[in-house]
């Protein structure tokens, strides 16, 4: 009798370890169909902003007379933003129009000051 007990309790034992594990690869597998695509997307895309940024950055301080040590990039999907201070309203301008020259670039913000160094 106790056979029959224990060997009713192992099969119990096994049909939840099976259906635990069958479970466990179902939701590994939706998880992954739906997750995996965004997360690369989102890694392309900040490195395709970061790319950008560098891009812009490169043109403002190849401009004949803008000081770029003060100026801060951020690129978010084309969108470039220019943040920082300069010494002359000259070289707010001429680094709007650089980063505007910059391929990929589909618009400027530009948020630099005028501050004397």
């Amino acid at each position: 009798m106790k056979s029959v007990g224990f060997l009713k309790t192992l099969g119990s034992v096994v049909a939840m370890v099976v259906a635990c594990n069958v479970y466990a690869q179902a939701s590994d597998a939706t998880a992954t169909g739906t997750t995996a695509a965004p997360a690369a997307s989102a890694k392309a895309s900040k490195k395709a902003n970061s790319q950008l940024g560098r891009k812009v950055r490169a043109a403002i301080s190849k401009t004949q007379g803008v000081d770029v040590s003060n100026i801060a990039v951020r690129a978010r999907g084309g969108a470039v933003t220019l943040t920082g201070s300069v010494p002359d309203q000259g070289q707010i301008e001429a680094a709007g129009n650089a980063a505007k020259g910059v391929a990929g670039v589909t618009s400027v913000s530009n948020k630099l000051n005028v501050m004397q160094q």
